[in-house]
């Protein structure tokens, strides 16, 4: 057992730099972006936090920043909440998805093969993408074509929200950016490469373990069908520090939970609050720093000891 997981750990870190040394996949940068706003981070924050606040709090924020609420959904079905914010003195328009609060159970619950969105044209995650669609049929009455837009989210609402601005883009619409915090993994290399144009933030704590979800399959490997992350990974470290990885080096950060049962740690780590107080240190005089990526193939799937 033990010389089959060597093999398979081996086979997968010589699969990962094969790949980033051909430029199969985007994104293989590791540092030297350029300088993260955590002001403008901070604000996508509290709009991705509004969204589990209700329809009353969300209007309140929404005016605070100069944006109006235009349009609010509930879907109880699916679990999802999400809503529209307007800046017509701007010509800007956000949306945010709301997240769960029981990140392990739906995780478990939804079936985790990648399935081809017809919309996309890519292989996306079946539960996200059946949430985006609903929402995008729903929201887009109210989207203004002249307009930026920008969407977010945490956990899984941060999954829905690239989603759809996959859709957004291939409808034509100016997509600005998208800020997610703790999201989860949607698609594979091919779709991650398809939308690499998108202006993607990745925001994400050390031990958070859900943007490492869902985990690596190794039977996908050689179909090049894995789950693969895109955009540039903002890791929230501590004091005012933070390190930034794309493609390959953002991978090589996966810890194998599969070996562990979540602890409290886990969990602190994912909860918007946890965010807040790793972004309020960032926003006086914040410092990039490298990131230790673990190449040991004993233990491929940890993450570093920076917490």
């Amino acid at each position: 057992m033990f010389l089959l997981r060597f093999l398979n750990q081996a086979r997968l870190l010589f699969f990962l730099i094969i790949l980033g040394s051909l430029g199969v996949v985007p994104g293989v940068t590791v540092a030297g972006q350029d300088a993260i706003d955590f002001e403008l981070v901070k604000d996508y924050a509290r709009f991705s936090n509004a969204a589990y606040l209700g329809k009353s709090r969300i209007d309140e924020i929404g005016q605070s920043s100069d944006y109006s609420l235009t349009h609010y959904g509930d879907i109880p079905k699916l679990s999802v909440a999400y809503y529209l914010l307007t800046n017509d003195k701007d010509k800007t328009q956000v949306i945010a998805v709301r997240g769960t609060s029981n990140v392990e159970n739906t995780m478990l619950d939804m079936d985790l093969k990648l399935v081809t969105d017809a919309h996309a044209g890519v292989r996306l995650h079946r539960g996200f993408s059946l949430a985006a669609e609903r929402i995008y049929r729903e929201v887009k009455p109210n989207l203004k074509p002249d307009y930026a837009l920008s969407t977010t989210g945490h956990s899984l609402g941060g999954a829905v929200a690239l989603i759809l601005a996959m859709y957004l883009d291939l409808d034509q619409f100016d997509v600005t950016r998208v800020v997610t915090f703790g999201q989860p993994k949607v698609t594979n290399i091919a779709g991650a490469e398809k939308f690499s144009h998108l202006n993607i933030l990745r925001v994400v704590t050390p031990r958070d373990m859900v943007p490492l979800l869902p985990p690596l399959d190794y039977s996908d490997i050689y179909k090049l069908d894995i789950y693969w992350h895109i955009g540039q990974e903002v890791i929230l470290l501590p004091d005012n520090h933070y390190a930034i990885l794309e493609g390959v080096a953002s991978m090589l950060r996966v810890t194998d939970f599969s070996k562990q049962i979540p602890s409290e740690s886990n969990l602190q780590h994912h909860q918007m609050a946890y965010y807040f107080g790793r972004l309020e240190s960032k926003l006086d005089a914040a410092k990039e720093v490298p990131f230790e990526v673990d190449l040991n193939l004993f233990n491929l799937f940890g993450n570093g000891e920076q917490e």
